[in-house]
């Protein structure tokens, strides 16, 4: 740990000493890929986005249990089966609880 902190501290360390100093108003300006910058950079966004951010990343994290069980499926046995159908089940039923709150509408 001591020598990767310190490997950390030092490559920051080395940057800040080499690296060049020339600072200018384009520069110091706010990246948007390219765009000048329009309005506030602090814009506060609905939290529909941050629950549709959530749902995606919960049924992501559903794929990514689904293929190694897939992959091995005839080495597993039954019990990983009724598992995988219990963790379907769970992520249906929270699928529909989203679906009944309406947390998949974009124009609310």
């Amino acid at each position: 740990m001591i020598i990767a902190l310190a490997f950390g501290l030092g490559s920051l360390l080395v940057g800040m000493l080499v690296r060049p100093r020339r600072p200018y108003r384009e520069k110091l300006l706010p990246y948007e890929s390219g765009n000048p910058p329009i309005g506030e950079p602090r814009v506060r966004f609905s939290v529909k986005f941050y629950i549709i951010a959530m749902l995606f990343v919960v049924f992501d994290v559903e794929a990514i249990f689904l293929y190694p069980w897939a992959v091995t499926f005839d080495k597993i046995g039954l019990y990983a089966f009724v598992e995988m159908v219990l963790f379907i089940i769970i992520l249906l039923v929270g699928y529909i609880y989203a679906w009944k709150k309406d947390a998949f509408r974009w124009d609310e």
